[in-house]
């Protein structure tokens, strides 16, 4: 089995920046790339594979050729050819709209495959970035919708000013936003089911008002309001560090300066690598190297039982 790259997918929107493509040493000249789909199985939207054997072919390609091989036993009997995980880096150098995201039964009500649980990893991003997860007072459904109405719903979310190695989980159901200047890493369950609350009054490019979700949003808001919405984690040097565990995905930041064994004898999962900072190299037990640096992203396919990550690099580790 092979350690495989894809072709990122670049999404130019009106409210992206010029951070991903420097950071990706790529040779483009695009403007305003909002969005970098690194591992991706939404429909009309499937990553290609970039290196190997299986050059050219679609993850789901692959997933349908490879199954339990490159999937693990359990996600292939939970997902067939559909790789379970979005793997995306953004950069919004505007404001994005106010959002939730429905869990798995409200959206097979609406006749979506699947919900939405995500988390974020903040890279370097502005020093003046802000983002909002979660509620910081009480609300209904009723005063939700008022608030939306009247223009004041920001005054209900909690705020956040970000940095490097900030961590956010957003289950389903959590009201959040990425704020001017949020440069993240974003992992996700495979969909692309969003609704939009409130886009703060502005037009698109011809001029209209994009549409609002506000009813379906109601409905899938989780109320609760917490203390603290933000993942605390106390980095270490040359070990993984779990940042989050849950049902759709599992996730560890690693900062090496030496040589590291991953060992995934037990997991009955792929792996996927997602290059922060850094550049180093992956070897696999066979003695395969594959170069590794800050933008890049590699799967390892569940088959692959260890890896050795050389160099001075930091990335994060997800798999399900």
């Amino acid at each position: 089995m092979e350690m495989l790259k894809f072709n990122p997918i670049l999404k130019q929107v009106l409210w992206g920046g010029e951070k991903i493509i420097p950071f990706k040493h790529l040779n483009e000249s695009l403007t305003k790339v909002g969005e970098s789909w690194e591992i991706s199985a939404v429909k009309n939207h499937e990553s290609i594979v970039a290196n190997g054997k299986y050059k050219g072919m679609t993850i789901t390609e692959l997933a349908a050729l490879l199954k339990s091989d490159l999937l693990g036993k359990n996600n292939y009997e939970c997902f067939g050819n559909e790789f379970p995980l979005l793997i995306k880096f953004i950069d919004a150098k505007q404001q994005l709209s106010i959002q939730v995201h429905p869990d798995d039964e409200k959206a097979k009500a609406k006749g979506f495959e699947r919900g939405k649980t995500e988390m974020w990893y903040i890279m370097k991003s502005d020093e003046c970035a802000v983002l909002h997860s979660g509620l910081r007072k009480q609300l209904t459904p009723e005063e939700y919708t008022m608030m939306v109405e009247n223009d004041t719903i920001t005054e209900a979310l909690a705020e956040y000013k970000v940095k490097e190695g900030d961590v956010f989980y957003l289950p389903s159901g959590r009201i959040h936003s990425i704020g001017a200047g949020c440069f993240l890493a974003e992992i996700q369950q495979t969909s692309d089911v969003t609704y939009r609350i409130y886009d703060f009054k502005r037009k698109d490019k011809d001029g209209n008002y994009r549409e609002l979700h506000t009813k379906e949003a109601a409905e899938c808001i989780d109320y609760t309001v917490q203390e603290d919405y933000k993942t605390h984690y106390t980095p270490v040097k040359n070990e993984g560090v779990e940042l989050i565990e849950c049902p759709y995905f599992t996730t560890s930041v690693y900062d090496i300066n030496k040589p590291m064994i991953l060992d995934y004898t037990e997991l009955d999962s792929f792996v996927v690598l997602i290059g922060l900072g850094g550049v180093g190299t992956v070897e696999d037990e066979t003695g395969n190297e594959l170069s590794f640096q800050a933008g890049e992203t590699i799967l390892l396919p569940a088959k692959m039982n260890q890896v050795k990550v050389s160099g001075t690099i930091k990335f994060l580790e997800t798999y399900v």
